[in-house]
């Protein structure tokens, strides 16, 4: 796949240079109460967060409706709504001052977004949420076996799953996990951060067929005894 176009996300957050310093401000300021990053430095943020967050922007259909599953901060989901306005987002976050931040964030800068709180596993059974979104995207927050059983039974068929990942080295250990859920067409877009701040690479997998009504399984079956 395309790796990508580094010049075009420099574009857009000078484009909306504004919003994305309010939204420093808000991270840093909330940050010193509730720690919710260690990436503190200007140009880390920018970088870090900023370009990373953006780099699976071009993945995502005009019109699209995402979930993210394990907001924390609100990463990737923040950049890409500011970036992108004909998203709408559904922020799923299991951590209530987490929740609070987002919910400070939505109102602060207009951004077109729900938040719930609640646990992933959880709201993937309810019938407004399950096989509901364009896209599924989650940045940090699981081993791609794990993630795949909170993302995949969010996804409507014909959607996709975007994991944000160090390196593609989950994927073998994940494949068949990703089928039993529903996934399918695996591919990957490797990149390097500006300014020498890391290896990254985007995880994507197609939405090929129904999930099993079996998963997710719940009470943390997900983390403790992953699909492998």
């Amino acid at each position: 796949m395309q790796p990508p176009d580094f010049v075009r996300i420099a574009e857009i957050l000078k484009e909306k240079a504004e919003m994305f310093a309010a939204f420093s401000r808000l991270l840093l300021e909330y940050n010193k109460k509730f720690n919710l990053t260690s990436i503190t430095e200007p140009g880390e943020v920018e970088v870090k967060h900023f370009f990373d967050s953006l780099a699976g922007e071009r993945y995502l259909p005009a019109g699209a409706r995402v979930a993210e599953v394990g907001s924390g901060a609100g990463f990737p989901s923040v950049p890409l709504m500011i970036a992108r306005e004909d998203l709408s987002f559904t922020l799923i976050e299991s951590t209530g001052k987490k929740c609070n931040f987002l919910r400070t964030v939505k109102e602060a800068l207009g951004l077109k977004a729900e938040i719930v709180c609640g646990r992933a596993e959880e709201v993937a059974r309810e019938q407004a949420y399950r096989e509901a979104f364009d896209a599924v995207v989650a940045r940090a927050v699981a081993p791609l076996n794990t993630l795949a059983e909170y993302c995949l039974p969010l996804v409507r068929k014909g959607g996709t799953m975007i994991a944000y990942k160090a390196g593609d080295d989950e994927i073998a250990g994940a494949r068949r996990a990703i089928s039993l859920l529903g996934g399918g067409n695996v591919r990957t877009a490797a990149y390097e951060l500006p300014r020498g701040m890391g290896a990254r690479t985007l995880i994507i997998a197609d939405k090929v067929k129904g999930t099993p009504q079996l998963y997710p399984r719940g009470h943390g079956k997900e983390r403790s005894a992953p699909l492998s």
